[in-house]
């Protein structure tokens, strides 16, 4: 080859390369900025706050400030029963919310209530398992195919959920009798059945005041939640029986999701990733300092040495509930080992 053809080739191909690369970049400027409104029921100071704030601060660095998330906390864009309803039907002003799996159990997401079912998860370490296979992945598409607005993103966990009260506990058999406040979750309104309650439906804003008043006796949370909205104040007895891991799904609107280009989906998903991998560095570790912080608060903290008399208790509807896919449940199950 000569010179003057060597010379021609190169500019040739320097040229297209500036081309391509012109393009590029063009594409990227050229994508415009959004923001996308998302809904978290509890403070910022949370397991469900940080892990919400570590997935809003990681799309905006990845995004390079395109995508923005505006995240109220606190309730402020209403309860998990409202977010839930305004984020699976159309023309949704929340485009994300992070919310609880049982609560889409009564919106027809039946693998869900595999989750919710007390006792499943042995570990902490069972659940992470579980939520990075391919079983938990293609669950968060599950709202989408029960004709919902919105898919799930990526999961979270909020710690074992325990029984709190007005009243002094140190087993199952001091519970019968006591109110105990419920929601729609069937999980929920299963256990303070068994254990002998009578339940009490309260929105999660009222809680405080229902305690305060004696409209209820008895609560659960994870306590990280127990802390923060300072449940402690009013409920100094809580019993670490651990009947339900807090299991947090992330959601977004099918609406946005098509609505996004592929770059900004991977945007998304990738953050997910990365606020998933946070919460699970520091759910166990949180969870540890806050017990020391309750204690000395002046919680009675009792623990749960033997765990058979709740699972009896419990053991009819754990089996009613995972008859429905048998399969599944196994499959959820299997992760513990």
């Amino acid at each position: 080859m000569t010179a003057k053809k060597t010379i021609s080739l190169l500019i040739s191909t320097t040229l297209l390369f500036t081309f391509f690369s012109c393009n590029k970049k063009s594409a990227a400027t050229q994508e415009k900025e959004i923001t996308l409104v998302m809904a978290e029921v509890n403070p910022p100071e949370t397991l469900a706050g940080k892990t919400d704030l570590a997935f809003k601060e990681k799309v905006e660095e990845l995004s390079g400030g395109k995508i923005k998330i505006d995240l109220q906390f606190s309730g402020i864009l209403g309860d998990n029963s409202t977010v839930r309803k305004l984020i699976t039907q159309p023309n949704s002003t929340i485009h994300i919310a992070r919310q609880s799996t049982a609560g889409f159990v009564a919106l027809g997401c039946k693998s869900y209530a595999l989750l919710s079912i007390p006792f499943t998860f042995s570990s902490r370490e069972h659940f992470w398992k579980f939520a990075q296979s391919k079983t938990a992945k293609k669950l968060l598409q599950e709202p989408r195919e029960r004709g919902l607005n919105c898919i799930g993103l990526f999961y979270g966990e909020e710690g074992f959920r325990h029984l709190f009260s007005t009243k002094k506990i140190n087993g199952v058999k001091d519970l019968e009798g006591l109110r105990m406040r419920v929601t729609n979750d069937v999980a929920l309104q299963a256990i303070a059945k068994n254990l002998k309650m009578n339940q009490t439906q309260i929105n999660f804003a009222d809680l405080y005041g229902a305690l305060t008043t004696g409209q209820v006796d008895v609560a659960d949370q994870p306590l990280s939640n127990y802390l923060a909205n300072h449940f402690y104040e009013v409920a100094k007895n809580i019993i670490l029986d651990g009947h339900q891991l807090g299991i947090m799904e992330t959601f977004i609107t099918t609406e946005i999701w098509d609505s996004l280009s592929e770059k900004q989906q991977n945007i998304l998903l990738e953050s997910g990733r990365y606020a998933s991998e946070y919460c699970r560095k520091i759910s166990e570790e949180e969870e540890n300092k806050i017990l020391k912080q309750i204690e000395a608060a002046g919680v009675s903290v009792v623990r749960v040495n033997d765990i058979g008399p709740w699972q009896e208790a419990m053991s009819d509807f754990i089996k009613e509930t995972s008859s429905g896919d048998m399969d599944l449940y196994k499959e959820i199950l299997s992760y513990a080992y």
